[in-house]
């Protein structure tokens, strides 16, 4: 870039504006309202959470959390036939 840049004040053609379809910086954010709890686990599991954590360099807490998120999330779901299935075959063992 040895070479110095010329500006020209020339017409640009025949342009078009765009409209704008980008999302606001405040949209990009994706965090969901926490609650802060208080939970005792199993030593073996905050060990494993902890290990995997550094593997993947991110936080034990957030890998926990977010398995809990995709459990709720499957099990919110309307159930299957078969899930149907399963609950009524349990309920009449009791």
């Amino acid at each position: 870039m040895s070479s110095k840049i010329r500006y020209t004040d020339e017409p640009l053609g025949n342009l078009k504006v765009v409209p704008d379809f980008l999302p606001r910086p405040e949209d990009l954010v994706f965090r969901e309202e926490g609650v802060k709890v208080t939970i005792a686990l199993s030593k073996r599991s905050v060990e494993f959470f902890k290990r995997e954590a550094r593997r993947h360099n991110t936080q034990y807490q957030r890998m926990i959390r977010r398995l809990l998120d995709a459990y709720a999330e499957h099990h919110s779901r309307p159930p299957t036939a078969r899930s149907t299935r399963t609950r009524a075959k349990a309920g009449a063992l009791r």
